[in-house]
């Protein structure tokens, strides 16, 4: 069954009410705090599920990623946002990255502060 948030003008307490769709709009609302009649619907924030494809969609825009590469606040905001939508958990490094970027640190800087990074990482490595 439904449940409908509604706020009473009289006691301005809000409240939840339950509802079957035939009686939202004709069954009398009352307030549950003090009876009176004087409710108002209040409307709800919606959350709409998207596909992990839509959303990468969104952030692959290629009008969001013009001029990262000479903005490291920027880039380090589309990061912390990939990072999100990913929904895994990143390593601690990815973390101290991106709060690096966002405090307007260049890559290079961030490569040079933290020669290790990445160091293990077989990526692109192509000696097979």
């Amino acid at each position: 069954m439904p449940t409908y948030d509604f706020i009473c003008l009289n006691c301005h307490q809000r409240f939840d009410v339950f509802l079957t769709y035939s009686e939202y709009g004709s069954k009398t609302v009352k307030c549950v705090h003090c009876g009176n009649e004087n409710v108002r619907r209040r409307m709800t924030k919606v959350r709409v599920a998207k596909s992990e494809e839509s959303r990468f969609e969104d952030i692959a825009d290629p009008s969001s990623l013009e001029g990262l590469e000479d903005d490291p606040q920027a880039m380090g905001h589309m990061m912390r946002r990939v990072g999100r939508e990913m929904g895994e958990d990143l390593p601690p490094e990815f973390d101290d990255v991106v709060d690096r970027l966002e405090a307007g640190q260049s890559p290079e800087e961030i490569e040079s502060a933290l020669p290790d990074l990445g160091a293990g990482a077989d990526i692109g490595d192509d000696d097979s």
